[in-house]
């Protein structure tokens, strides 16, 4: 039953990432990617997986060390858990990315191969997107605001007195 699990955790996140990667200017896709409620059923598997193995999860992260770790991830639901676990988090960062890419007009063309990078390879693909979205990003000259940015003076200047 765990390797089912194993498998059942990515597929439950698939689609999500095929409509981020191959459908991104469907209006569902935005309204779908906008919520975290995607990973709910993954983090079901999670629990699953998890709860059997639960005393060797706690010493893990009690008191982390490699060996301990190790120890975890022989055991198949241990293995299982923390797939499942990895692949929650990526559906959440790829959700995060979409967004955010959609917000700074990043091209589908250029957003949809960072996707499958961070499906298979997450802190990679992360990494290009910041890289990407640094370039993308607005500056703000001194004393002009923009949306996302706090004015340059906000920082430096102390807030006025009523």
């Amino acid at each position: 039953m765990t390797g089912t699990l194993f498998e059942v955790s990515f597929w439950l996140a698939a689609p999500f990432w095929l409509l981020m990667i191959l459908a991104p200017h469907w209006r569902p896709t935005a309204r779908l990617t906008a919520s975290p409620l995607t990973v709910l059923p993954v983090l079901v598997v999670y629990l699953v997986m998890a709860v059997p193995v639960f005393p060797e999860l706690w010493a893990s992260v009690r008191s982390p060390d490699i060996d301990t770790f190790r120890d975890l991830t022989v055991l198949a639901n241990g293995a299982g858990a923390l797939w499942a676990q990895v692949i929650a988090w990526d559906l959440l960062l790829g959700q995060w990315m979409f967004l955010e890419g959609r917000r700074l007009g990043i091209p589908a063309l250029v957003m949809s191969p960072l996707l499958v990078l961070t499906i298979l390879l997450s802190p990679f693909g992360l990494l290009v997107f910041l890289v990407v979205r640094a370039a993308r990003r607005p500056r703000s000259r001194p004393g002009q605001t923009h949306p996302d940015r706090l004015p340059d003076t906000a920082l430096s200047s102390p807030p006025p007195h009523p």
